[in-house]
C-alpha cells in the first residue's frame, strides 16, 4: 500500500507541477530518490508520466482558449497572443522540449494547443524534455552532478 501511495502522490504532484500551480515536483522526486526504497526507474517513469499528462491538459486548454480572447479576464491581449504565436512558430515545435522551464514552459504547452500541434508529436517532445529534466535531478541525487 505504501508503494501505491508513494507513486500516486508523486504522479499527482508531477501532474499539478505541469500546470500554473506553484508545485515543485523536482524536490519531491529528489526526496523520494534519496530516501525511498522504490525503484528509481519506476519513480522517474511515474514523475515523467504525471508531468507530461499535466502538460497535455495545458495543450487541451490551448485548443479552446482563443474562443475567449475577447473577454475582459483573458490573460493576454490580441497583440501578445500574436507575438507569442510568432515566437513559437519561429522556434518550432522543438521549444516544447523546454516545457519544464518555469513560466515559459507552460506558455509553450498552451501555445502548442492554440496552434493545433498534433497531440502525438506534443507528447513525444514534451515527454522527452520532462524525462531529461528528471534524469538530471536523479543524477544530482546520485552524486553524478
Amino acid at each position: 500500500m505504501t508503494s501505491l501511495l508513494t507513486h500516486a502522490s508523486l504522479f499527482a504532484i508531477a501532474f499539478l507541477a505541469a500546470t500554473i500551480l506553484p508545485v515543485q515536483s523536482e524536490a519531491v522526486l529528489a526526496g523520494l530518490l534519496g530516501l525511498s526504497e522504490e525503484s528509481w526507474v519506476t519513480l522517474l517513469a511515474v514523475a515523467t508520466l504525471g508531468n507530461t499528462l499535466g502538460a497535455v491538459v495545458n495543450w487541451g486548454l490551448g485548443r479552446g482558449i482563443e474562443h475567449y480572447q475577447t473577454r475582459t479576464w483573458f490573460p493576454a491581449t490580441p497583440q501578445q497572443l500574436e507575438k507569442a504565436k510568432y515566437h513559437y512558430l519561429r522556434w518550432g515545435r522543438w521549444c516544447l522540449f523546454f516545457s519544464w522551464l518555469p513560466v515559459v514552459g507552460d506558455a509553450f504547452t498552451v501555445l502548442a494547443g492554440v496552434l493545433r500541434e498534433r497531440l502525438w508529436i506534443f507528447v513525444v517532445i514534451v515527454g522527452a524534455g520532462k524525462l531529461a529534466r528528471y534524469l538530471v535531478v536523479a543524477a544530482a541525487v546520485a552524486g553524478f552532478i
